[in-house]
């Protein structure tokens, strides 16, 4: 379907032919009509779907039949990361260039200064990360009464990162009247609670099969030592002559350290995790787009929300703890059409993490045996530790980071210092639990 034939104004049609677009994605043709129409709505869809521009592009498209509210906020979109918040923010931009409204992005990481500045001037669009948002509210220099639609974009995420309570603090600020839109890469029993508390009457689209990886991603695994594992990822990059690589760890240390090795090895590469600055983590992922760096090391969390066009190569360098952040990790590649390769390095530690994947994919994948590179027999399976100083973890919730270096949550030091909790140790996976500090 042509997005001329969903109903779009000339400024909007004219943006999204600028950025190269004709067609609109299953995600598009089934949430533009509804979001037009002032439905809520709870979306199923995975990464790479086309979902940011399913609901950027309608919301602009009400705010120019709405008219102003005086420099009141009318959209608020909450996601779980900065990087994500950034990728929201941009659509935003590049959609709405020839539209005359405001937008700014809050997250934290970064001086709230700034932030403070363009709320006091004025803005028609919030894009925010939970916890600095709630700064924001408590401090009094963000004004919702006006919000005429809130998104929740990725909240499975946000709930996997422990951000309900304050995500319920920030719901009730927020105008009782008003459309909702949730969108979620599968729907748990705890995503079903919070649409039933959210949703209103809302029509519920699902563009992909719950919990399926992505049909174009070509997956294999390959066997091998964990001490021998950067040695074959080496092997793999020179002799495939990768040029583009996303691997994916499970601790900021070990992303660290890789990144560290594969340098020596004259790999390229540099690392993205909560530890890093924000100005960090935006070099580092401008330099891998650009070319600069062939490979980018990240963890789960630092990784959430990245658009990388084309990106031909995932390296599951560890497994993830829980089985459905391995689908987010691959649909990172085989985006907008293409055909994406994951590989997974596993080793006998991992061999349970494999069984929950192949289970929750309902099917085995692929094993490839590099020469040279053979599994000793005579190596045991040791419990995994999920980080310095943490106990060993079957199948606790990897996150990757911590909620105030990912999530863009409050300044540590409110009441005191505060115990840092690595965000891969295990827990509860609740919306009632308790909200991840760090």
């Amino acid at each position: 379907m042509l997005f001329e034939e969903l109903g779009l104004s000339a400024e909007l049609l004219r943006a999204i032919n600028e950025q190269g677009y004709r067609e609109a994605t299953p995600i598009q043709q089934q949430a533009i009509p509804l979001v037009l129409a002032g439905q809520d709505v709870l979306a199923g869809a995975q990464t790479g779907t086309g979902k940011t521009a399913g609901f950027t592009l309608p919301l602009l498209q009400r705010l120019q039949a709405s008219g102003s509210t005086g420099g009141f906020a009318r959209v608020l979109v909450l996601t779980p990361t900065r990087e994500l918040a950034a990728q929201v923010a941009e659509s935003v931009r590049n959609y709405g260039r020839h539209l005359p409204f405001r937008s700014t992005t809050i997250f934290g990481g970064v001086s709230i200064n700034p932030q403070k500045t363009k709320l006091r001037k004025g803005v028609d669009i919030i894009v925010a990360t939970p916890g600095r948002l709630l700064d924001h509210i408590q401090q009094g220099t963000v004004d919702l009464s006006a919000v005429e639609v809130l998104v929740l974009d990725e909240a499975d995420r946000m709930l996997d990162m422990g951000f309900i309570r304050d995500m319920r603090k920030i719901f009730k600020v927020l105008p009782t009247e008003r459309q909702t839109l949730l969108f979620s890469a599968t729907f748990s029993a705890e995503i079903r609670r919070l649409a039933a508390d959210l949703l209103h009457g809302a029509r519920e689209i699902q563009v992909t099969p719950e919990n399926t990886a992505v049909e174009r991603v070509s997956q294999v695994i390959f066997p091998v030592d964990k001490s021998r594992k950067r040695e074959l990822l080496s092997h793999q990059i020179g002799a495939g002559n990768w040029q583009q690589v996303l691997v994916f760890t499970r601790t900021k240390h070990g992303a660290n350290r890789l990144a560290e090795q594969l340098g020596k090895d004259g790999i390229r590469s540099t690392a993205i995790h909560g530890n890093k600055s924000q100005g960090a983590r935006t070099r580092a992922l401008a330099d891998f787009k650009a070319g600069k760096v062939r490979v980018l090391v990240a963890t789960d969390i630092a990784a959430r929300g990245l658009d990388i066009d084309r990106l031909p190569h995932v390296v599951n360098y560890e497994l993830p703890n829980v089985p459905e952040d391995y689908l987010h990790r691959i649909g990172r590649t085989a985006r907008a059409g293409q055909d994406g390769h994951a590989i997974s390095l596993v080793c006998v530690d991992e061999l349970k993490l494999l069984r929950d994947i192949e289970r929750l994919l309902n099917c085995a994948i692929a094993r490839e045996i590099i020469p040279g590179y053979e599994v000793d027999p005579r190596i045991k399976a040791e419990p995994i530790s999920n980080g310095r100083g943490q106990r060993p973890s079957g199948r606790g919730r990897n996150t990757g980071g911590h909620r105030n270096g990912n999530g863009g949550g409050r300044k540590q030091g409110r009441g005191g210092p505060q115990k840092s909790r690595p965000g891969n140790a295990p827990r509860k996976n609740t919306t009632g639990g308790k909200r991840r500090r760090g």
